[in-house]
């Protein structure tokens, strides 16, 4: 068992409102992509509500998505990110979402067994903004190791 889990959080801004017709597309194939994560090799866990919606979760603020997990590690997150039918939708992400100037995701790495929060993982996102890529807060362009 990993010692560690990493940790990622990434948002998006929504062009339109979750229920207009401009999203429906996007908001059609959640559940099979959230399945799809579920089943991957190396996921650990997701950010959902109890009725298992994330859409719901609005700490951003109401037009924002929230995604945020938990896998064993990068190499796992990285395939289901970039080498599954996740992929796909990533490639339509300019039709439903906001262009975002500063950074929208960050990976950190948390002891295996403990979920973070929605406010850490919103506290690792403004470190990465303010201090760029750091052992505490990193992109997929500079990895950090655990520990």
């Amino acid at each position: 068992m990993p010692e560690f889990h990493l940790a990622q959080l990434n948002i998006a801004k929504l062009k339109y409102r979750i229920d207009d017709p401009e999203l429906s597309d996007f908001v059609a194939r959640l559940d099979d992509i959230n399945a799809l994560a579920d089943a991957a090799p190396g996921f650990v866990w997701r950010l959902q509500t109890e009725a298992g919606d994330a859409t719901a979760i609005d700490y951003f603020g109401p037009d924002y998505l929230v995604n945020m997990s938990l896998w064993q590690t990068v190499e796992s997150l990285r395939d289901y990110a970039f080498r599954s039918a996740h992929k796909a939708v990533m490639a339509r992400r300019r039709e439903w979402f906001e262009h975002m100037e500063e950074a929208y995701a960050v990976l950190w790495w948390v002891p295996a067994g403990n979920i973070p929060t929605i406010e850490e993982a919103g506290e690792r996102l403004d470190s990465l903004r303010l201090q760029g890529p750091t052992p505490a807060a990193f992109t997929f362009k500079q990895i950090f190791e655990p520990g």
